[in-house]
Formats: structure tokens, sequence, C-alpha cells
């Protein structure tokens, strides 16, 4: 690596995201940086990038419209997209038992719009910047196998997003475009902060056999690692990183 490529991370402004993109910069990778509404949390993420070329772009991915935009202005700013990171997601509570009608159709109308179909947008409009043998990186979860009791449409859409990336790496192949996921457990970001507090951060951390959550460097050297282009035989490929929290055959 280290060749300068043109790569967008979405949901960049922190956690797993500001990690990759610094992981990604410190590679030498020019990065676009996108935010949805922090601002200020993505220009010190940008600021803390190695290197120069990298730009901030902003978009409420919820927007079909402010998606393609988007993605267009960073393939301009860029000279073309040569890895795509969809890492922006949201994770909020709808247990099926306390919510009312209303609320439970909100929940499952923003977290997949946000976690899966803006994913889906952001690939078709980066595809069509991207040179053959290009990557997608989706970051998943380990929900799209164990299940989100209280978070159902979030582990629905987590599975949907590794389902896309199946599905894409078989329609991208013949281009070389290698299309895959990350599946990590909890995270030590701001996202999952309310959850790793008191008993109930204890018994997730307890979880793993390691006695912790994972760290953001962690997740984003799995993505740093399938962005590269010595994991191109790799596409549809879905890299756990959960610390054995979940296992699956």
């Amino acid at each position: 690596m280290g060749d300068g490529r043109a790569v967008l991370v979405t949901g960049a402004s922190r956690g797993i995201g500001a990690a990759t993109a610094r992981a990604l910069a410190a590679l030498g990778d020019r990065v676009a940086v996108h935010y949805g509404a922090s601002g200020d949390a993505a220009r010190e993420t940008l600021g803390s990038l190695d290197g120069d070329g990298h730009v901030l772009v902003q978009a409420d991915l919820a927007d079909p419209d402010a998606t393609r935009a988007m993605v267009d202005e960073a393939a301009a700013a860029l000279g073309g997209v040569d890895v795509l990171v969809n890492n922006a997601g949201i994770f909020e509570g709808h247990d099926i038992e306390a919510t009312t009608y209303e609320e439970w159709q909100r929940a499952w109308a923003r977290t997949l719009s946000v976690n899966l179909v803006a994913a889906a947008n952001a690939t078709w409009c980066a595809v069509r910047h991207m040179p053959d043998g290009g990557r997608v990186v989706n970051v998943a979860s380990r929900g799209a196998f164990r299940g989100e009791p209280g978070q159902p449409a979030y582990g629905a859409s987590k599975a949907g997003m590794i389902a896309m990336a199946q599905s894409l790496a078989k329609a991208l192949g013949h281009r070389r475009i290698s299309v895959t996921a990350v599946a990590p457990g909890f995270v030590e970001t701001e996202m999952a902060a309310e959850a790793l507090t008191g008993a109930a951060g204890d018994e997730r951390r307890s979880e793993s056999p390691m006695g912790r959550v994972a760290l953001p460097e962690e997740v984003a050297a799995a993505v740093v690692f399938l962005a590269s282009p010595d994991a191109g035989f790799s596409t549809g490929t879905v890299l756990d990183v959960n610390g054995a929290s979940y296992l699956r055959m």
C-alpha cells in the first residue's frame, strides 16, 4: 500500500471510522472523512491524519440525493474512489414488547435507512468512480449472526450489509472489485459507551475470554487488511473481530 489511493470512509468523525481513516492515511492513502452532524469531531479527525490531500465531506446518509452528492464531491476532490468503507451506522433500542407500533416503525425505518440502504446507495455511487481492482468494506456486526433482541432492526441491518457484500462480490468480481465485511462485537466507542458502563458493561466484557471489548484500532486493522491489494481473493468474506465473544460455524 502507500500508493496514495483515494479512500472514502463514512461516519469517520469518531470511533471505528476515525480509527480507520487514521490507519489508511498512515499508509499513504488520501482520505475523504465523511460526517453527518458531528462537524467538530470530523474536523478533529481530519486534522489528526498523516500526510496531505485529505478532505472533509458531509451528508445526511438517510437522504439518497445528499449521499450521491457527497460521494461525487469526494471523488472530485480525490480524483476517484479506490476504496469505500461503509462505516456509518446507528444503534437504538426498540424492544418489541416495550415500544408502541409507531415507535417500532420509526426505529426500523431510521435504522435500515442509515445502516443498510445508505451503504447500498454509497456503494452504487462509489462504483461509478471506482477503477477495476477497487475495494468496498462494510462495517457490520456480530449482531448479524447472534441476534440483537433489544435492537432487532440493527441486527437485521447488519445481516443485510453482509448479504449485500456477498451479492456485490459476485456482481463486481469481473472487475476485480473486492466487496467484504467486518463483524465486530462491542467496541470502545462513543456509540457503545452507555452499553459499556456499570454492571452491563462488565457483562459485555465478560462475553470474551479476553475479558474486554475491542478497541477501534483493532477493527480498523481488519478493515485495512480487507482494503489492501493482498486481500483481493478474500472478496465476499466476513472477518470477525469480537474476541471470541461469539463464534459461528
